[in-house]
């Protein structure tokens, strides 16, 4: 199906600055050479531009790529800025991302034991 991201097998969001004039034939060598990662492997790769409105995704199916783009009315995405960086996501994060919220959500998770119910 058309731009189905639920097949994606591994999500990777690429940290820092990304030209948004880039399109298919700029950014799968880029993914390859940078990062050393196939992007024939069913992954969904994020960029994002400076404004940090918008985004582009990068994915794989089997007859060819699709590259979807969003760009949102009101808000901005909360993009790691490492500079040229690739990391995985999990779905979870990538949720966190789409709302608008960091990937790294420290009260998302408590270490330590359960507390007691009463």
């Amino acid at each position: 199906m058309l731009g189905d991201i639920r097949q994606a097998r591994n999500i990777y969001i690429v940290c820092g600055y990304t030209d948004m004039r880039k399109g298919l034939n700029s950014l799968v060598p880029f993914i390859q050479q940078s990062f050393k990662i196939d992007p024939y492997s069913s992954s969904l790769f994020l960029f994002c531009g400076k404004r940090c409105d918008r985004l582009k995704a990068l994915l794989w199916e089997p007859d060819g790529f699709v590259l979807l783009y969003k760009r949102l009315d009101n808000g901005r995405y909360q993009w790691p800025r490492n500079a040229q960086e690739v990391k995985p996501l999990t779905w979870e994060q990538f949720t966190w991302l789409m709302q608008g919220l960091n990937i790294e959500q420290p009260k998302a998770i408590r270490p330590g034991r359960p507390k007691a119910l009463a």
